[in-house]
């Protein structure tokens, strides 16, 4: 549903703390203090500064145990015949290492198409005039995921993302083209590194497997992914549940993910997601209450599914009166998912997020 490129960090960073409120009763009588998934964020800071971006680095890293990392194939150096090393040293190999450096599991996702519009291709190619249907564009993909994988040494990989969501609006030859590419990619990849030592997934989007997005109203499930994605020995999760018609996180089914896992002995990591804490007129309506409501349905959700890891892609809210014009229209449905505001204050969120991290991980 959203893609939001990671903006790297520094390497000096300063140390700060952040208060917490009390959290609800519901969530400290729900579980045994157990939990059996990683949870972390990405940075993606609420304006493109980097000194904000370090500091809620500095703030999630102190209570996640993974990170992630959601990248746009860097059509625009490839294309140049800029190398992938190149793209990664500009984004990607500095917050790596700062990853390593806090001790995080590092998930990486690989965008293919547009996040923002999963209909489309990726806008730098639109501009071009290139298409991932072209072989040659293809080859540029694959290079970089095998490049990617020397470099960044991720601990989970995805290939694609929303691929059911992709195959339900965007136009045929895009979606055989991800299919395609992706799978011969997780070819070059099995060459030297067995399902056991790098995981690999594509993301489904859980609202479109219910059916409850785009002109379906029944449950469609991600059979046809599935088959068509025949490398994945994990499955990924993008969920973002007021957008599929839920007008309180309460509504969620309990069987919500292990549903669209069906009788399938995957794994399961939910990779993007959220519930946002204002509301959007005319759209959906919200509050910070029900959004820490939300953190405490999830996590039942996740331990129902015995999920491995949950890595939420927005920490900070969107300032989008600061956000580069111009500002997608879609944007302002994800604005307000972040667990602090823009000026990084914490919001009620995060004192539920955190006495669910304090819980003991037992994997």
């Amino acid at each position: 549903m959203i893609a939001l490129r990671s903006w790297a960090a520094a390497t000096s960073l300063a140390l700060l703390t952040s208060a917490c409120p009390r959290a609800t009763r519901e969530l400290e009588l729900s579980r045994d203090g157990v939990r059996s998934y990683l949870m972390g964020f990405s940075v993606v800071p609420p304006k493109p500064d980097l000194g904000i971006a370090v500091r809620s680095l500095e703030i999630w890293t102190k209570r996640a145990d993974a990170a992630i990392m959601h990248l746009d194939v860097p059509w625009a150096i490839l294309l140049a015949g800029g190398l992938p090393e190149d793209a990664l040293r500009k984004d990607g190999v500095d917050l790596a290492h700062y990853y390593r450096s806090k001790h995080l599991t590092l998930v990486v996702t690989i965008d293919v198409t547009n996040g923002l519009a999963r209909e489309s291709e990726a806008p730098v190619l639109v501009a071009a005039h290139r298409s991932i249907v072209e072989p040659a564009i293809q080859r540029l993909y694959r290079n970089y995921v095998r490049v990617l994988v020397e470099v960044l040494h991720p601990d989970y990989l995805g290939l694609a993302a929303e691929t059911n969501l992709v195959r339900a609006v965007a136009p045929r030859p895009i979606y055989n083209a991800v299919v395609r590419m992706t799978n011969d990619a997780a070819s070059d990849i099995r060459r030297s590194r067995s399902a056991s030592v790098l995981p690999l997934y594509v993301s489904v989007q859980v609202e479109t497997a219910w059916g409850k997005l785009g002109q379906q109203s029944a449950y469609v499930g991600i059979d046809q992914d599935l088959h068509d994605f025949p490398f994945v020995n994990l499955l990924g999760l993008s969920s973002y549940p007021y957008l599929g018609g839920f007008k309180d996180p309460d509504q969620i089914p309990l069987d919500y993910y292990t549903r669209v896992r069906g009788s399938q002995a995957l794994p399961l990591m939910v990779v993007e997601g959220g519930w946002p804490s204002a509301s959007v007129r005319g759209i959906f309506s919200s509050s910070p209450e029900m959004q820490a409501r939300y953190i405490v349905r999830q996590s039942r959700l996740l331990d129902e599914a015995h999920a491995i890891a949950v890595v939420q892609l927005s920490f900070t809210d969107l300032d989008l009166g600061n956000f580069p014009k111009p500002v997608p229209e879609i944007l302002p449905l994800f604005a307000t998912l972040g667990l602090v505001d823009a000026n990084l204050k914490p919001k009620a969120a995060l004192a539920t997020w955190d006495e669910i991290f304090a819980r003991r991980l037992a994997r």
